[in-house]
């Protein structure tokens, strides 16, 4: 069985330092800036395609540096874990010095997630978040995961990947119930975007005043019940509710991404048509230049956020409500 040791990873790491160091005073009198805000954990899946994550990674790093442990599980086979450091590096744009950040790759099979706490806590920095970045549905809900978790300030993970959403909101209410750690949800974090949108167009106090006491909402996310398309209707309905005008919801699962609202005269659509935003109040629309959210954007958003989301919180309450009515 293949082990690990923190202390020789540790010790690599100051070995890294050295010779980075080096190389960068033979390249530039100016030498290499050691950075780090955080110690970031990301855990990935065998499949999971580790050059694109490795481009995520390193387009986080220079707004977001950080000591990045990347745990990659291989599956079921023999008990064993193995590693390897190396350094992460830019050089800002009319400068001559280089920022490095630290990067541990780490590859575990399934039977050997109980053994990752006691290797990951050594290797966290002193006195800094560890934000981990869970990108498996799948290990969220293995009990091993639940000491490494613990570790963590924030985990941030992607509710999509559930069975259903009515697992996938348990195991969210679950985890925030335990106060520790934060809990960030990148489907949650898709809909920034949809939610500055409607916003905007309730800014205008005439569009207010229009609602009736009535309303009712539909949203579609692609033909399928998501947690995207429950969070957007929870919030939609919260937001009217909290203005007096009750809410009906029903999710439809049409071949589109959209929501609308119609309350009397009031009729509000916004589409995802490719990479614009359509919004459509009253027979008028507007589009908006909005690319689909890459991990990049996403992830960058998340790291972020250093407190609880109180309006995060109320809307997966009511989205978990909804999911329950739905399945």
């Amino acid at each position: 069985m293949a082990t690990v040791a923190p202390d020789r990873i540790l010790k690599e790491l100051a070995e890294l330092w050295v010779t980075t160091g080096k190389q960068g005073t033979e390249e530039s009198s100016q030498g290499v800036l050691r950075a780090c805000t955080m110690t970031l954990v990301v855990v990935a899946e065998h499949g999971d395609d580790m050059s694109a994550l490795g481009e995520t990674l390193a387009a986080l790093m220079p707004e977001h540096p950080a000591r990045a442990i990347v745990i990659r599980l291989k599956g079921d086979g023999e008990r064993g874990l193995s590693e390897r450091v190396y350094a992460q590096c830019w050089m800002p744009f009319g400068q001559r010095r280089q920022i490095c950040c630290e990067q541990v790759e780490i590859v575990a099979s399934d039977s050997a997630l109980g053994d990752l706490p006691s290797v990951v806590l050594p290797l966290a920095v002193p006195d800094l978040p560890v934000i981990l970045w869970c990108r498996s549905a799948r290990i969220l809900q293995v009990p091993e995961f639940l000491p490494l978790a613990e570790m963590a300030t924030r985990v941030v993970m992607d509710s999509i990947g559930f069975a259903t959403p009515g697992a996938a909101f348990d195991w969210l209410r679950a985890a925030l119930s335990r106060r520790r750690p934060l809990v960030g949800d990148l489907a949650w974090t898709h809909l920034t975007r949809w939610r500055e949108m409607l916003s905007q167009v309730f800014e205008n106090r005439q569009n207010l005043v229009r609602l009736a006491d009535e309303a009712k909402i539909r949203v579609c996310d692609g033909g399928k019940v998501t947690t995207r398309a429950l969070y957007l209707a929870a919030w939609v309905k919260d937001g009217l509710e909290s203005l007096g005008s009750h809410a009906s919801v029903s999710i439809s699962r049409e071949k589109a991404t959209f929501a609308e609202i119609s309350s009397g005269d009031f009729t509000l659509r916004w589409e995802r048509q490719d990479e614009r935003l359509v919004t459509t109040l009253d027979g008028v629309s507007q589009c908006t230049n909005m690319p689909v959210p890459s991990d990049y954007s996403l992830v960058r958003e998340e790291l972020g956020i250093v407190r609880r989301d109180p309006v995060f919180e109320k809307t997966l309450a009511s989205a978990a409500r909804l999911a329950y009515a739905t399945e």
